[in-house]
């Protein structure tokens, strides 16, 4: 098991866990070897350096990293119907290669709140300041965490840009763009059929 999930490659058929069942029996595996279980999750879409310097640093505080990775549908209800941008299976995929993920858990969007955290019982679980902003839930999640003996890591934001803000700048550069074009269009057409200004 140490070789296929804990090695150099990115091992896919090893390292993304789908049942809780099986997660439960690696997870036991690397504490019966006292290694300390990190956990941390997002959506991974159209990833960029900024999820690969966060995913570097929270690899850094425990042995073994569990990542959890939304959904298309849980990306979908939480960011509107264009996104993801990137399939899920691809985005799992891409986060095994990584090598910061040691094992990579889809999360879908009807699971109860905290239904990964609750299951994994991270040694410590890495959330990024910005996710972490809402002052009620950090509160429930830090005394969730230490329950169990755990900590709460932050990180901040490794990038100076999102997804979404990608994905905005990208909207309005073709929006421009067919400004321009329709205007031009319109020009023609007011021309083809002899109306002037």
């Amino acid at each position: 098991m140490q070789k296929s999930i804990l090695g150099p490659w990115a091992n896919i058929e090893e390292r993304l866990i789908q049942t809780p069942e099986v997660l439960a029996r690696k997870l036991a595996a690397f504490r019966e070897l006292k290694m300390k279980v990190g956990l941390t999750s997002g959506a991974f879409d159209m990833k960029h350096v900024g999820h690969e310097r966060y995913l570097a640093l929270a690899k850094q505080t425990c042995d073994v990293l569990v990542v959890g990775v939304d959904t298309d549908e849980k990306v979908r209800r939480r960011k509107g119907p264009h996104r993801p941008v990137v399939p899920e299976m691809e985005r799992f995929e891409q986060v095994c290669h990584t090598r910061y993920a040691d094992i990579v858990v889809p999360k879908g969007p009807d699971e109860p709140r905290w239904n990964l955290i609750k299951l994994v019982s991270p040694d410590v679980l890495i959330v990024s300041e910005r996710e972490y902003a809402d002052g009620d839930a950090s509160g429930e999640l830090q005394e969730l965490v230490s329950s169990w003996g755990g900590k709460v890591e932050l990180l901040p934001s490794q990038a100076e840009t999102s997804t979404t803000a990608r994905l905005r700048m990208l909207m309005v550069e073709n929006l421009a763009q067919a400004e321009t074009k329709m205007v031009e269009l319109f020009q023609q057409l007011r021309g083809a059929i002899g109306v002037s200004r």
